[in-house]
């Protein structure tokens, strides 16, 4: 075989485990998907479930500006103004829940993610022009890195290697949005009145709850220090027999000999109430973990991270048992470190078994700025970033359909893995250690090749225009006799 033939033969589609008959069969794929949920968007008296096939059509196929009636336009009709799909995601009562709860189903009674997932912790948010959209305050805005107007998602990602999904999710509503001055804003924006003030720390808990309701496998949750600092939190994953991995701050107080908790005796002759909380009782003191870096007992060795396009990741870790209070109780923690750059050290606390092998800490330790990075890229991808309406039902409907479109490209690059596979040779003929995974994008544009989209003719655009100017003249209008009614005689 000539040096022509062998790299023309890296392009047969084939080898790559994408035989023809997978991509034609892509569209069949997803219409058996909205098949199988088509029920969870029906309501009592009506049956709006194509609005949700629309829907996530759009989601998928299309690359930008997934608004209600470009979506409509794109995927129903060119002269549709997508009112009807807007009715149906911010006012229809279909139960966003219902979608999750089934895709956790799926995802439980799929053999191939029954070992070896993780959970991961996660928050999405968006800027905001105003303070009129469900959870819109001024907050802080991790994405901008500064508080700003904006609205803030709550999630959770499931991921087994380079395969991740969206698994449940819920809306940060601040605490003023409680307040009775809100109330008429809570109930035109249709936020349930039995919605209470929940910190992101008890959304959390209160999503990992849910999951392992669904009985999803899992055997790690991942977490940024966000969350991990929350000693509550930790405290609840570890009462629940859940292993996490937890990045915490640099000035975390850890305890490298074993203190001794107790409630204190009380002195001879003390006035005042007796303590009863327990308190540290032998003279030991905490360090905070930046400074375990430079002592000689902390030993770093490279591990392995990852294989990436600029080769492979290989960093020094180090691993060490050391003692914390969490939650009012002393526990016994792996404080995992790793040295990401000259200068940067980043730490971690897990409530993994003291056998567990160190490869696997290093693991998970490292395992959370993959699926993070995969997660930005899918906000985008997926259209999860384009959501622009007010209404409180409208985000969760937007969030059940996002997780149903993460579930559909996961299950899809899962099964095809399974059956087609890659020849082996493509790797010692490209000289990588390692092929690349088939992405979400890589997914997206064989799924646009099979479906596509409504295209406008000249004709139609000019439509469309004159449609838009028409309807911006009459909003005018509206208003200036709304002025001159207030206005009264002059």
């Amino acid at each position: 075989m000539t040096f022509q033939e062998r790299d023309a033969d890296v392009f047969d589609p084939e080898r790559w485990g994408l035989p023809s008959q997978a991509v034609t069969g892509l569209a069949d794929r997803l219409w058996q998907v909205w098949m199988r949920f088509r029920d969870c968007f029906k309501t009592k008296t009506r049956d709006p479930s194509a609005y949700a096939w629309v829907y996530l059509r759009g989601l998928l196929t299309m690359d930008t500006d997934r608004t209600f009636a470009n979506i409509a336009r794109r995927v129903i009709d060119p002269r549709d103004d997508g009112q009807n799909l807007q009715q149906f995601m911010s006012d229809s009562p279909w139960s966003a829940q219902a979608v999750v709860r089934q895709v956790q189903t799926e995802m439980a009674a799929t053999p191939t993610l029954s070992t070896g997932g993780v959970l991961l912790l996660d928050e999405s948010a968006d800027e905001k022009a105003g303070a009129k959209s469900a959870g819109a305050a001024r907050q802080y805005n991790r994405r901008l890195a500064k508080i700003e107007m904006s609205q803030v998602g709550t999630f959770l990602a499931f991921a087994k290697g380079t395969v991740w999904t969206w698994v449940d999710g819920e809306l940060f509503l601040p605490q003023h949005w409680f307040t009775p001055a809100q109330a008429d804003l809570r109930r035109r924006l249709g936020i349930p009145a039995e919605c209470r003030f929940a910190t992101k720390i008890e959304l959390r808990w209160r999503l990992i709850q849910r999951v392992l309701a669904s009985a999803v496998p899992f055997e790690a949750v991942l977490c940024d220090d966000l969350y991990g600092r929350s000693r509550w939190l930790r405290g609840r994953l570890d009462a629940a027999a859940l292993i996490y991995m937890a990045d915490v701050p640099t000035d975390t107080l850890v305890f490298l000999t074993k203190p001794e908790m107790g409630v204190p005796a009380v002195a001879r002759g003390r006035r005042g109430r007796p303590p009863t909380r327990q308190q540290v009782l032998n003279p030991v003191r905490p360090v905070e973990v930046r400074t375990l870096v430079q002592q000689a007992a902390t030993t770093f060795r490279p591990y392995r991270v990852r294989d990436t396009e600029r080769g492979v990741l290989d960093d020094p870790f180090a691993v060490r048992r050391v003692w914390t209070i969490r939650d009012g109780t002393l526990a016994e923690e792996w404080l995992v470190i790793r040295h990401e750059e000259r200068t940067r050290y980043s730490y971690a606390l897990s409530n993994a078994p003291p056998t567990t092998p160190l490869e696997r800490l290093v693991n998970w330790k490292c395992l959370r700025y993959g699926i993070e990075c995969a997660n930005q890229e899918a906000k985008s991808d997926i259209g999860w970033d384009d959501l622009q309406a007010q209404k409180y039902v409208a985000w969760e409907h937007h969030l059940a359909l996002t997780i149903l479109a993460t579930w559909f490209i996961a299950h899809t690059r899962l099964e095809w893995a399974e059956r087609y596979a890659r020849d082996t040779a493509l790797a010692q003929q490209l000289a990588v250690e390692s092929l690349p995974a088939l992405s979400v994008a890589n997914v997206r544009e064989l799924l646009q090749a099979v479906m596509p989209l409504q295209q406008l003719s000249p004709e139609q655009a000019l439509q469309v225009v004159v449609q838009h100017l028409v309807n911006r003249s009459r909003s005018t209008a509206s208003r200036l006799r709304a002025q001159r009614r207030d206005r009264g005689p002059t």
